[in-house]
């Protein structure tokens, strides 16, 4: 039986999209086409839509990639931890691959990145949250560790030019953080703002809410 186009290139979905997110990191998005794809894996771009139908495919692919390399797969019984796991882990792959950053906000459609979704909100609601808080609190962490990755990024590791001659007199406390460190470190302020996030989700669940009534004071 004669193969079907593109199973001459020994190929995976897994490979391509893990090939896209290569030629995006060394690229940019925009250069990201059927035929630009084709030529990094040595392929004819029409072997590319055995694997993805479609750019928009492609791309949704890519992000794929990303959250279900982050979420667990399988909720643990500590929502605190899964949650905690997948922001460390999403932070960890986009700063890998900086380059599909601007496509990371599309939602989840894939059955993959809904599986990795799933698992999350089945956490959440075993920890006793209500289902729209658990999807509340999921989206709330997800845009979070975007928008905190792609300052970093954007930022870089070295401060803007200028700082270090600011005004002593003006700004002492800035300067001070600059030639110390303090509150400069990427890493140890992510932890910090989840463990903030984490703390503020345990403090709406009902249990907490419930623990806190105060018992009315018996008639003497």
């Amino acid at each position: 039986m004669p193969r079907k186009r593109g199973e001459r290139a020994g190929l995976t979905r897994e490979q391509v999209l893990d090939a896209a997110l290569a030629l995006v990191d060394r690229a940019g998005l925009p250069a990201l086409t059927m035929r630009a794809l084709g030529a990094e894996l040595g392929v004819e771009a029409m072997t590319v839509y055995h694997y993805v139908p479609s750019k928009e495919a492609l791309i949704d692919g890519m992000v794929e990639r990303l959250f279900t390399a982050a979420h667990p797969a399988e909720p643990g019984p500590d929502w605190r931890e899964h949650l905690r796991r997948y922001a460390h882990d999403l932070r960890a792959a986009l700063l890998r691959h900086p380059g599909i950053l601007p496509a990371a906000v599309r939602p989840a459609t894939t059955p993959a990145t809904l599986d990795a979704v799933e698992a999350g909100l089945r956490a959440l609601t075993g920890g006793g949250f209500a289902l729209g808080t658990a999807l509340d609190i999921l989206n709330t962490l997800t845009l979070f560790v975007l928008g905190h990755t792609a300052a970093e990024v954007g930022i870089g590791p070295e401060p803007p030019a200028g700082l270090a001659e600011l005004d002593e007199a003006r700004y002492p406390l800035l300067l001070q953080s600059l030639r110390s460190g303090a509150g400069t470190d990427d890493a140890a302020r992510f932890t910090f703002a989840v463990e903030v996030l984490l703390a503020g989700f345990a403090a709406t669940l009902p249990v907490f809410f419930s623990a806190a009534v105060v018992v009315e004071k018996e008639p003497e």
